[in-house]
């Protein structure tokens, strides 16, 4: 048996240089990158490794721990899972901010490889710069933060323990079933330290993802389920996408005329014109899924977790006879809402199901359902696509909501777009060749309902975490999957401000992004939860302290945020009127670097709730009348929900 003695560090980079992926039998390198951050914990072990031979890993400079994982998150995202980033970080500062990534990755089930580095695992010195020290037990570093959020967690305090770390994270990130963010903890003096490493560590290593059939059983069950069902829906989640399952369920929806609803993840699997396509579901879904969805005796769930966003807090599905089935990867996934399950890929599993249900003759029996729900809705998208505002005109779309603020914002701006309009202008521009992002605030909520996906893979919600800051770190991650295609990050003024770190990095790899932001001067989305739930507005809009009252109740703050992104080298646009923003959108499509269009919005011109709820922690004690009446709406909302 050969061996070669490397440092650890050096071992890890020639090992991730060895993986690859087979799929459908196309071959292609897992490990495409590396982000990092250096510092004190990891420049001198795994900086010295990839200054010296980093092999085809290609080496990417992040600006902030989190921006970076984001961007690796995106990445692996819009690969469908088929590809990765790994990310590195220095002990302490650096590895705490990659959690919250951590968390992003894991609650979305997408592989993403975080490599912190760590104390001295001799313990000299102790406490090492940068050390969260616990009297009660003198292991705990802050790496072990990392437990709660990642699917694989391990520490190498010897050389020779990479190998099973290594062998078990590759197991985890290529597990369509249970994947999401791996840790491999790495103390600075082992990343340092050498060994004799067996050349057949070093091997070409290629992991199979297999489109794994549920068993006869599972499927003759969900055979007898559908067969007993007259008005099926189909929910196209994440999986679905990362089957690449689209066409085939085209197919299966034509063959049996059942209509299909898209959570947030599985949004574009199927293009939104498709005549079966419905469009979103659930809390952000829209009127024709929501009415579908109410009558449904079937939800036949494609690699979707059922969130309560996707379900109205199981208070959706309103059909007494209603039962689930599930196609997913994940047993875990599969077993939501009790449901009739087949554990395996989408698209082998619909090809059985098409096949078994043509044999027994089976149709639903929608008549004029399906295309009368989805012409109402196309009207109402016109109407929302064609609102405007004078300087007199004040009405929010929301109900129940304050039009003061719309006054006073148009007023500091001179003139604002209502958010739905802005957001039609966009999607009628933006044609083909395209992904838009997004993750948090109420952006989330119009884009599935109102955004028409025109191309496959065209629409990237990271909403399983939701995410604040994900929208620009994500945009460059998508531009790193997909770069022949105009990238555009649709994110709002306080998830802006939040995290925008990655724009610079967008602009040093030459990898251009294009920043839609919509400022209305506050966090807007849940300034609209409180208000609608008898609370005044508190503490969301982004507003001066008043020295009278000692309240943030003074008047609204204005930012400059097309300046902001001219210092960063970013070209930038500011915008107050349709013609302003389309003017924009075309200069900005001609430019080759990274551009940010800053969209001056109206506040309270989203989009409502479409016969859907969502079940929040309502105050069941209050001396506001408008709070105690939320409370009673809650809980009669609860006791007709599903209990499991």
């Amino acid at each position: 048996m050969g061996t070669i003695r490397l440092t650890t560090a050096q071992a890890l980079i020639k090992f991730l240089n060895n993986q690859f992926v087979s799929f459908d039998g196309k071959e292609e390198r897992f490990v495409e990158g590396i982000f990092t951050i250096f510092g004190h914990g990891n420049v001198l072990g795994l900086g010295q490794a990839l200054e010296q031979d980093p092999g085809d890993l290609i080496v990417r400079q992040g600006r902030n721990e989190q921006g970076m994982v984001q961007a690796a998150v995106a990445f692996a995202k819009q690969k469908r899972r088929k590809q990765i980033y790994a990310c590195t970080s220095s002990v302490g500062p650096g590895a705490a901010n990659m959690i919250t990534a951590a968390a992003t990755a894991t609650a979305n089930n997408i592989p993403v490889l975080l490599l912190p580095g760590d104390t001295f695992a001799t313990r000299q010195p102790d406490p090492v710069l940068q050390q969260v020290e616990q009297e009660h037990n003198a292991s705990i570093s802050t790496n072990d933060a990392f437990k709660p959020v990642t699917k694989y967690w391990d520490r190498v305090s010897r050389p020779e323990q990479l190998m099973s770390a290594m062998i078990n994270a590759m197991r985890v990130l290529t597990d369509e079933g249970d994947t999401g963010a791996v840790c491999i903890a790495l103390p600075q003096d082992v990343q340092a330290e050498a060994y004799d490493y067996p050349e057949y560590f070093f091997n070409k290593k290629v992991h199979r993802i297999e489109r794994r059939k549920g068993t006869d059983a599972e499927l003759e069950d969900a055979i007898s389920l559908i067969i007993r069902k007259k008005k099926p829906l189909i929910i196209c989640g994440g999986g679905a996408k990362y089957s690449e399952s689209g066409e085939e369920l085209k197919k299966f929806a034509q063959e049996f005329n059942i209509p299909i609803a898209e959570t947030q993840a599985g949004k574009s699997t199927v293009e939104s014109t498709y005549y079966l396509n419905l469009g979103g579901v659930g809390v952000t879904g829209n009127l024709a899924a929501n009415l579908i969805a109410k009558d449904a005796d079937l939800i036949i769930g494609l690699g979707t977790r059922f969130t309560d966003f996707t379900t109205g807090s199981k208070g959706l599905f309103k059909n007494d006879e209603v039962e689930f089935l599930t196609i997913n990867t994940s047993r875990y996934n599969a077993n939501k809402m009790d449901a009739t399950k087949v554990v395996g890929d989408v698209l082998v599993n619909l090809k059985e199901l098409i096949y078994k249900l043509i044999e027994k003759g089976y149709k639903s029996k929608y008549n004029k359902e399906i295309s009368d729900a989805k012409n109402k809705w196309e009207k109402e998208i016109d109407r929302l696509y064609s609102i405007k505002y004078g300087k007199d005109d004040f009405k929010p779309e929301i109900a129940s909501q304050n039009e003061a603020s719309l006054k006073e914002f148009y007023e500091l701006c001179g003139e604002a777009l209502p958010q739905t309009t802005a957001i039609g202008e966009i999607n009628k521009f933006l044609e083909k060749d395209y992904v838009v992002v997004g993750a948090s605030g109420s952006l989330p909520g119009d884009l599935q309902r109102l955004w028409v996906s025109k191309d496959k893979y065209s629409y990237h919600m990271e909403y399983g975490f939701s995410c604040m800051g994900y929208e620009i770190s994500g945009a460059l991650g998508v531009k790193l999957a997909e770069p022949n295609k105009e990238v555009y990050a649709m994110v709002g003024d306080g998830s802006y401000l939040m995290l925008h770190s990655e724009l610079v990095t967008s602009i040093q790899e030459n990898k251009k992004i294009n920043v839609l932001l919509f400022d209305n001067s506050g966090f807007g989305c849940i300034n609209n939860l409180e208000m609608g739930n008898g609370m005044g507005s508190f503490g969301t809009e982004f507003r001066y302290r008043n020295e009278e009252s000692g309240k943030l109740d003074g008047g609204l703050i204005s930012i400059d945020f097309a300046k902001c992104a001219q210092g960063y080298g970013v070209k930038s646009y500011t915008v107050k009127t349709i013609e302003e923003l389309k003017a924009a959108l075309v200069d900005a499509k001609k430019q080759t670097r990274s551009t940010l269009i800053d969209i001056k919005t109206l506040p309270k011109t989203m989009t409502d709730g479409y016969d859907s709820w969502w079940h929040v922690g309502v105050a069941e004690v209050s001396n506001k009348e408008s709070i105690k009446n939320a409370y009673i709406d809650n809980k009669d909302n609860l006791t007709n929900a599903r209990k499991y």
